[in-house]
């Protein structure tokens, strides 16, 4: 990579000279002006971050901030960086990731250094501590899921309320009356906003169309395996003809696994739904029918919402919710009498 020695020599000036051009402390000639800025063009220079906001321009980089805990599950969390950083260099950004568990620590550190033009927030929880920072930042700021108290916040987020009424619709139009729904593990529905929505939201629907709904939790980590099969198992001796699940992809395998072992086949003897998962459903042992929850959807939307509010007219704070969607894998049959 070229240096700001090798931009002097080219253009033909002192690397003070140089320097000036690229912070804007000194008033710089017209013309050297332009002979600097072509030769850091062509040797493909890059300012460092300070001499940028000295000069009033872009940092280019925005900060993601993603605390990474013993309980996450790193797989799903991973797909929303990746799908972050890929939006992110569409735009010629690079991210600055920050894992600290402490997750207002980083939010802080880098929104006081201004090394980065805005932040995106990952993992939001229902008592984000990075809801009072967020409002007391210039840095724009944009959740990626929506906490409890999100007055006056720019947040993007699957629409997890009509996706769980999409997918009681779906199988009470199938014929089913007595539902299943086994979600993320127990820690989830107290640390995580969107599991308890869309539990909510499944409920109630299912009020609505006339059908009953019993609710399981999958268990932790190491539990996850037995304790989602003994569900199942609670749910079919209780007479549940249709499984809702929103968990990651090892409880999917487990209720499957459940299945076969009671020679029980899906759809004839009892349907089967993915409500928002993050993963491609048809590479399980069995297809199913999935409400996707689609990292690129979202972190696109945010990456698109951080520019904007580089604009003179930045977003409005609210949600900005993605309508879900239905992909048909053929794991939904009518009950069998």
């Amino acid at each position: 990579m070229a240096n700001i020695t090798q931009v002097a020599e080219a253009a033909g000036v002192s690397i003070s000279t140089v320097s000036y051009a690229l912070s804007g402390k000194r008033p710089v000639a017209p013309d050297t002006r332009r002979r600097i800025e072509a030769a850091v063009r062509d040797l493909g220079y890059s300012p460092n971050a300070g001499a940028r906001m000295l000069a009033g321009r872009r940092t280019q980089i925005f900060a993601l901030t993603e605390p990474l805990r013993a309980d996450s599950h790193a797989p799903t969390h991973m797909s929303f960086v990746l799908a972050t950083t890929v939006a992110a260099r569409r735009h010629d950004y690079d991210i600055l990731l920050l894992t600290d568990e402490q997750a207002s620590a980083g939010m802080g550190r880098v929104a006081s250094s201004g090394l980065v033009d805005a932040i995106l927030v990952l993992d939001v929880g229902p008592d984000d501590e990075r809801v009072p920072l967020a409002r007391s930042i210039d840095t724009p700021t944009i959740f990626i899921g929506v906490p409890d108290d999100r007055d006056g916040l720019v947040c993007v987020d699957l629409d997890f309320e009509a996706a769980a009424a999409l997918a009681v619709d779906r199988l009470v139009d199938a014929g089913h009356a007595n539902l299943g729904l086994i979600g993320q593990p127990a820690v989830a529905y107290e640390k995580s906003n969107f599991p308890p929505r869309l539990r909510r939201s499944f409920e109630a629907r299912a009020v609505e169309r006339g059908a009953r709904v019993a609710f399981r939790t999958s268990g932790d980590r190491a539990t996850s395996i037995p304790a989602t099969r003994a569900a199942v198992g609670e749910m079919l001796d209780a007479g549940v003809t249709a499984l809702a699940v929103h968990a990651a992809d090892d409880v999917h395998h487990a209720v499957l696994a459940e299945l076969a072992e009671r020679g029980l086949s899906v759809p004839g003897d009892v349907s089967l739904l993915s409500v928002a998962a993050s993963f491609d459903t048809e590479q399980l042992p069995l297809p199913v029918d999935v409400i996707p929850l689609i990292p690129e959807a979202s972190c696109d939307l945010a990456v698109e919402l951080a520019l904007q509010s580089l604009t003179p007219e930045p977003p409005s704070a609210g949600l900005h919710l993605i309508a879900p969607t239905y992909l048909d894998r053929g794991s939904i049959a009518p009950p069998r009498r």
